[in-house]
């Protein structure tokens, strides 16, 4: 079996089409999305629909609920520019778009086969918040597993990729299709790679290989969509795009 992981799309339809294209030229039995489909980027109504075509199990991110729910954001952050983004990006969402995120799950559980669990989250398997890095401390991941185990476990939500090994356990972040970051910055904006991530997970009869993929995206394109969008962020992305 042939998974393709897609996380943290942030209403970049240019690098979601890609990822796509990418994707189907090298053929998946499954793809699963693990959230953060609409806000921050230019064209989130395009995202959505994209995604609503892939007809694919979607995992619940915590920018997807900061749009079912207007007040939770302000218990993640206080920066006023990311917050007029995800008003801006509900303000441009049609109720069915508010539907669709309204079928994503928390949690999505896979038994592949005998041998092989999955278990997709977006950021860790207790909160859609949490950052699980590769430098998190073994105690503090415990801690975010929750009690949750799987012979892989899959999330996004920091748009940093890793595949880290864990009491056995793989840990696979595929990175981020709209906002791949350069690091993870808690204090400052984060720096942007030019570059579309997902990632691709193998099974067969116990045997698993994950891949991490990065795709170059047109720049053109990018820029093209960001400057007619009147977006919050729209200075700072094409600042990044050059």
């Amino acid at each position: 079996m042939r998974i393709a992981l897609i996380s943290d799309i942030h209403g970049n339809a240019v690098a979601l089409e890609a990822v796509i294209a990418a994707i189907r030229h090298g053929g998946v039995d499954q793809i699963i999305c693990l959230g953060d489909v609409a806000t921050l980027g230019p064209e989130p109504d395009s995202a959505i629909e994209m995604l609503q075509e892939l007809n694919c199990p979607c995992v619940l991110g915590n920018h997807d609920e900061f749009l079912l729910d207007p007040h939770l954001i302000h218990s993640y952050t206080d920066v006023s520019v990311v917050i007029e983004a995800v008003d801006w990006c509900r303000d441009r969402l049609a109720a069915k778009h508010l539907a669709f995120l309204e079928t994503f799950q928390p949690r999505i559980e896979l038994q592949v086969d005998k041998q092989t669990s999955i278990l997709f989250y977006h950021g860790s398997p207790r909160s859609h918040m949490e950052n699980l890095l590769a430098t998190t401390s073994p105690g503090d991941l415990d801690r975010m597993l929750g009690g949750y185990s799987a012979t892989v476990m899959i999330g996004g939500h920091t748009h940093i990729q890793m595949l880290r090994q864990h009491h056995g356990m793989l840990i696979v972040n595929p990175g981020s299709v709209g906002l791949p970051f350069k690091e993870f910055e808690t204090s400052k904006p984060p720096r942007l790679l030019q570059h579309a991530e997902y990632a691709l997970i193998d099974i067969d009869n116990g045997a698993i290989n994950v891949s991490l993929r990065r795709i170059p995206l047109n720049k053109a394109l990018l820029h093209r969509a960001v400057e007619h969008s009147h977006h919050p962020l729209s200075t700072m992305l094409e600042q990044q795009y050059r």
